[in-house]
């Protein structure tokens, strides 16, 4: 009886250390805290430190994306709005872009605000995006420029997302629901 009853506890145990049960992809312990050193979409310098107090999404992208940018940001407004309408503000997007020579302050500020005010452009010289998107792992690149000297960039999909204290708690991606993103988000404001 007692051979049984130890690995029972210890189960029991270990269960109580469990943070809590993400429905998307868990990254506590595994991506580093909320850092960086950029510049707003009003043209200002701001650090991470400024964006403490309020659970964090992060998502790198550009302005002129045709399909996964836009898709994801409005993925991501519609769930903000699924939560109670006393808790929408509690959430702020950062929409880094990866693309700075065309993303402008101004320009990201127009593009954000039409997902809602919770969404904040940033952007800055390409050495301290580089140190973070290497630091949350993100990959992009630019593709050829056309006769008129547009190009793509190709980026990944995920939004990491980080509790009040700026610690990393879940990544979301678009092999996710958006019922699986708004249960995480929901616990994220109310406990995070």
């Amino acid at each position: 009886m007692l051979r049984w009853m130890f690995p029972l506890a210890l189960s029991v145990m270990l269960a109580g250390c469990v943070d809590h049960n993400w429905q998307t992809n868990d990254i506590t312990d595994v991506m580093p805290a909320l850092e960086f050193d950029l510049v707003d979409e009003d043209g200002e310098d701001v650090q991470a430190d400024a964006f403490i107090g309020k659970p964090t999404l992060l998502f790198f992208g550009f302005t002129h994306c045709p399909d996964v940018c836009p898709t994801t940001l409005a993925k991501l407004s519609a769930a903000i709005k699924q939560l109670d309408e006393s808790r929408q503000d509690d959430v702020q997007v950062l929409f880094v872009s990866v693309d700075p020579a065309r993303d402008t302050p101004d320009v990201l500020k127009q593009y954000t605000e039409a997902f809602g005010p919770q969404f904040i452009g940033l952007t800055g010289e390409r050495s301290k995006i580089d140190a973070l998107t290497n630091r949350y792992r993100v990959t992009y690149e630019y593709g050829e420029k056309d006769a008129r000297g547009n190009y793509n960039v190709t980026h990944s999909s995920s939004v990491f997302a980080f509790d009040r204290q700026g610690e990393a708690r879940f990544m979301f991606s678009d092999i996710n629901s958006l019922e699986s993103l708004v249960g995480d988000l929901s616990y994220l404001v109310e406990k995070g």
